[in-house]
């Protein structure tokens, strides 16, 4: 890793297992406006839709006193929301300003494995790379960042990330709330610690890599939002590197659930309480009344673990975002009492189950291995995925490419909450989660997608496999090949 960046991570063990609780609950007094990422003003001909995006190093002003040295894609923190429909051909023209290679993985995108923006595809300093595809997947809420082997929990920690929103016809036809930054707010949550000049420290405990003490929405530190609308819709990113969160109002009010990582649910689910673990995406939809406050927050999230998450996040609780409403709301739509229809794929077409053991740093026994192939699937295969995490840490999947429905969690139905699209699924220790997906579309022997364990750390230290799609009745093969070296920018 380069040093003149200027911004390597001072390392901070401030504690591990037996770690004290940490809870900001009632000390904020929400005193900064929330900062909402400007949409990205892509160039678009016709459903030629192109953006620009530039890595940048820089300095950003979250708390009193010293700027902190991040960095940001076309700022100095976080980017641009880039938003397509489905349809679009997109081609993001993505420059490395910074004197690190890097990467940047489209988070839910279905593409092909050469356009993933994975560890195989390195954009070298000075360079350019230009991914392509064509969106031809529902309208859901999708997030970019690093995604290098070895140091994505360095990068995505420094602050380059953002959001993807897609759109659809049958989304654009139940009315719900979808003026960005009025009544459909992007919530972007990390947690960072800071030294005594305000840089980022990483707070380690030893199973879950970087936990912060302070939390961010959008980058903003103190955050309001004013609420001109009787219903908001939060468009909730889990963008920390390992910490989990219990998203809670401060006065237990319901809000509905209308989306998951990679679409909309068949119908809104009422919740109080709903656990995101890393990469995760929720869409939530809250009613306001005149002139009311509430605060959005996170409390001691049920890690799973026989320890209840002491050390790992489990007893820590935060005060997150506080919503203020005006004296005078405008009028919503009613939320509708059915979305949109999920058809995923039968049990019947199944034609291949799979295991997933995930260890203490590895996946079925090993560690990530760049050349290495760990499994082939045909194009258009249905397949089922048992991942089990027989070990005591908290561990979330992630598999790229793909979006699949939960079938079932240590044997039972799953929740109304995890009955919709996913892409990245929390498990915790000693449960097995059974999930159904339809690999199609991308058939390339020699460019793989990632699966990995997205407490990013953990996929740093070897959680992670890569897995190829064939076309059927193909061989496939053992290894990559990275002589080849187009694939990504240089």
């Amino acid at each position: 890793m380069g040093a003149g960046t200027g911004v390597a991570l001072a390392v901070v063990l401030l504690a591990a297992c037996g770690s004290s609780p940490v809870s900001t609950v009632g000390e904020l007094d929400f005193a900064n406006p929330l900062r909402i990422p400007p949409l990205a003003e892509p160039d678009r001909n016709g459903d030629q839709v192109t953006f620009s995006l530039e890595f940048q190093a820089g300095t950003t002003q979250f708390l009193d006193g010293p700027a902190t040295r991040t960095w940001g894609l076309n700022g100095s923190y976080l980017a641009p929301t880039l938003r397509a429909r489905v349809g679009d051909q997109v081609t993001v023209h993505v420059t490395n300003n910074v004197d690190e290679s890097t990467t940047l993985h489209w988070h839910g995108m279905h593409l092909p494995a050469s356009e993933d923006g994975g560890p195989h595809q390195m954009i070298q300093p000075g360079a350019t790379w230009s991914p392509s595809w064509t969106v031809n997947q529902p309208a859901a809420t999708l997030w970019f960042h690093p995604h290098l082997h070895e140091h994505t929990a360095e990068h995505v920690y420094r602050g380059a990330a953002g959001m993807f929103i897609l759109d659809d016809p049958n989304a654009d036809e139940l009315n719900l709330p979808d003026t960005y930054g009025v009544d459909d707010i992007p919530v972007i949550v990390q947690d960072r610690s800071f030294s005594s000049d305000n840089q980022f420290t990483r707070r380690e405990p030893a199973n879950t890599g970087i936990l912060g003490d302070q939390i961010l929405i959008n980058g903003t530190h103190n955050p309001h939002i004013e609420v001109t609308t009787e219903l908001v819709r939060l468009r909730v990113l889990n963008a920390s590197n390992g910490r989990l969160y219990n998203l809670r109002f401060d006065d237990h009010r319901p809000y509905h659930l209308i989306g998951t990582d990679s679409g909309l649910l068949s119908a809104p689910v009422e919740l109080t309480d709903l656990r995101m673990a890393p990469g995760e995406r929720a869409e939530l939809v809250v009613t306001m009344r005149p002139g009311e406050r509430a605060v959005l927050q996170s409390v001691e999230p049920d890690l799973g673990t026989s320890s209840g998450g002491r050390g790992n996040g489990g007893h820590d609780s935060f005060d997150l975002l506080q919503l203020r409403a005006a004296d005078h709301l405008e009028s919503s739509a009613t939320l509708p009492d059915q979305l949109v229809p999920i058809n995923g794929p039968d049990t019947a077409e199944v034609v291949e189950t799979r295991s997933f053991e995930l260890g203490n740093d590895t996946i079925n026994g090993n560690k990530m291995d760049m050349e290495r192939v760990d499994l082939a699937v045909e194009n258009g295969a249905v397949e089922i995925w048992e991942i089990t995490n027989d070990h005591s840490r908290p561990h979330s999947f992630h598999p790229h490419l793909i979006h699949f429905l939960v079938l079932d969690v240590d044997g039972h139905p799953p929740p109304p909450h995890l009955t919709g699209w996913k892409d990245t699924i929390y498990v915790p220790p000693d449960q097995t989660i059974r999930v159904i997906a339809r690999f199609d579309g991308y058939p390339d022997p020699t460019v793989p997608y990632m699966f990995h364990c997205h407490i990013l750390q953990h996929e740093d230290d070897g959680m992670m496999g890569q897995y190829v799609v064939i076309e059927s009745g193909s061989t496939p093969p053992d290894r990559i090949d990275l002589s080849d070296d187009h694939q990504g920018g240089h």
